[in-house]
């Protein structure tokens, strides 16, 4: 397999290796994505969308020096806004290539329960939160807080997928992203 189709995915977490694989799948179906730890360099609770890309962006860097085959490197990282109308939860991806070129996505957006942002800013994540107040345990390797407020009909993994494949976008169409979308 060229090393064009393997994407080194900066999380073990399966959920999060997972959407990756169904978003590159949908492009070439031979793709492959290869989870391996990282570090997103910013704090464990990003509270912002400068932590979230750069986190994801630090992700996607250390694991595409992690994985000598792979095309890519992709960084998945989850946060919270804290607004005047409450808290929300999403997540970023990054997708960087050999070449430096990066492509960025973001999820969709949910408000978290009100006691749910009150644990967060006392200084919890929010899987640990969402394990509290739901009453779960590792929430945040399963369905997390979309998926239990959704009753599993949304998955964190339908939730990501769409981030991925935006930041694929770069990539699929490179015609139409300049050569400045590249890493600084």
């Amino acid at each position: 397999m060229s090393n064009h189709h393997i994407f080194a995915v900066g999380s073990t977490n399966p959920v999060k290796v997972g959407s990756v694989a169904s978003a590159v799948t949908l492009f070439w179906p031979e793709a492959q994505a290869i989870g391996v730890s990282t570090d997103s360099g910013v704090r464990a609770q990003p509270l912002s969308d400068e932590e979230m890309v750069t986190g994801a962006l630090n992700r996607a860097r250390q694991s595409l020096e992690v994985v000598a085959t792979a095309g890519y490197g992709v960084g998945i990282e989850g946060g919270v806004l804290d607004g005047a109308d409450g808290m929300w939860a999403y997540a970023w991806a990054v997708i960087i290539d050999r070449e430096g070129r990066v492509g960025r996505g973001q999820t969709g957006r949910f408000l978290l329960p009100e006691p749910i942002a009150a644990m967060i800013r006392d200084g919890l994540e929010l899987g640990e939160a969402d394990d509290r107040f739901f009453g779960r345990a590792n929430s945040k390797q399963q369905e997390g807080a979309v998926g239990i407020l959704s009753d599993g009909r949304i998955t964190r993994l339908q939730l990501y997928q769409p981030a991925v494949t935006f930041a694929l976008f770069p990539f699929l169409r490179q015609e139409f992203y300049p050569m400045s979308s590249r890493q600084g």
